[in-house]
């Protein structure tokens, strides 16, 4: 009902937009005209004055017609030519702007002038290249951050697998090698696996399929499947998780668990303590996850959430910079939010909103 509303106003703007020229282009039409009627009678008066033409007569008078005639011909031509030009101008330099958005120049503005519709047509044109050229940034920088994100782990495995060829090696080495490289192509996969995922979750428009099942649970087994990294880290956990019935898209909220989860385990330092909390906030599930880490500053909380984002060298290597990203995508289509509160050197603290009734 809403859309057919929406589509109901557009049409009745457009046939108004299109009265408006109507009466604008007969108003035109109309000065011409006018305006060499007066000049033409006004010559002829003055001619006749001057004895020029000779006095009007009955037998004159169709000399004297034809000749209003010829100069009202060409005082319109000449006014026709000046103000339809003065007139078509601007959409003279959409025509040309439109050529350069062919031929990819994003950045070019037409100046908003002219009549009203003229003006609605330029400041549509000038809003249209706008998001073009952020489309095109964005596109640009995807593609740059994915070709580096793949390239870094590509050399390093190339680098230790030449290495791996010397058989001045040690066996202690060799093992190093050989983990180095399985970690860096694991970390190939994921990357390959964020960014496809990421790439359908932002492209769907489709609503996203919902069951109801036990967020407690879920959160449960997410913290079970990263135990190996907890016990390496010598890391503590404080749970504090309420029974709690939710409806959302269970797999995807996987992902979201998993990456904070794993955010908080990585940049922990070693024997810290891990809190995730599981409370109800009016309707909502209220979820917060925080960390003893290395914090965060103001700048790069501004931008943790976008893509391939990573805020200091020590991160380049803990990860590809896609799974906050992944996070905020999944918690929009559920319907959910989130929230970072964090300071250098005091650690972060995640906290995610979602409905509980879907």
């Amino acid at each position: 009902m809403d859309k057919w509303k929406d589509t109901k106003n557009v049409n009745k703007k457009v046939a108004k937009w299109k009265l408006t020229t109507l009466l604008l282009l007969v108003l035109f039409v109309f000065v011409i005209l006018l305006i060499s009627i007066v000049l033409s009678d006004g010559i002829a008066y003055l001619f006749i004055k001057a004895r020029i033409l000779p006095p009007l007569t009955e037998k004159r008078f169709p000399m004297v017609l034809i000749f209003l005639l010829l100069v009202s011909l060409f005082i319109g031509t000449v006014l026709a030519i000046f103000a339809g030009s003065h007139f078509l101008r601007p959409l003279h330099d959409l025509v040309a702007a439109t050529k350069e958005v062919a031929e990819g120049n994003f950045n070019i503005k037409v100046p908003v002038n002219g009549p009203n519709e003229i003006n609605r047509l330029a400041i549509s044109f000038n809003e249209m290249t706008t998001e073009l050229a952020g489309i095109e940034k964005i596109h640009s920088d995807f593609i740059r951050n994915v070709s580096h994100e793949f390239k870094t782990p590509i050399v390093s495995i190339s680098g230790f697998a030449r290495r791996l060829k010397k058989s001045t090696l040690t066996e202690q080495q060799r093992e190093e090698y050989l983990d180095i490289i399985i970690a860096e192509t694991e970390r190939l996969t994921r990357m390959s696996s964020n960014v496809m995922l990421l790439s359908n979750l932002e492209n769907t428009e489709n609503p996203i399929e919902k069951s109801a099942y036990y967020l407690d649970e879920q959160i449960r087994k997410s913290i079970l499947l990263l135990e190996p990294q907890l016990e390496k880290k010598r890391l503590n956990l404080e749970i504090s998780l309420k029974t709690m019935k939710i409806t959302a898209n269970e797999e995807m909220m996987n992902h979201v668990w998993i990456n904070l989860l794993e955010n908080a385990v990585k940049f922990s330092p070693e024997g810290a303590t891990i809190h995730v909390i599981l409370r109800t906030k009016g309707n909502y599930a209220y979820i917060s996850i925080s960390d003893k880490g290395i914090g965060m500053d103001e700048e790069v909380k501004k931008h943790i959430f976008d893509k391939f984002y990573q805020g200091d060298d020590s991160r380049v290597t803990e990860g590809n910079g896609l799974g906050l990203s992944l996070v905020k995508r999944i918690l929009l289509l559920c319907d959910g939010k989130i929230t970072v509160e964090s300071a250098p050197g005091k650690g972060s603290c995640f906290t995610v909103f979602l409905p509980i009734n879907g």
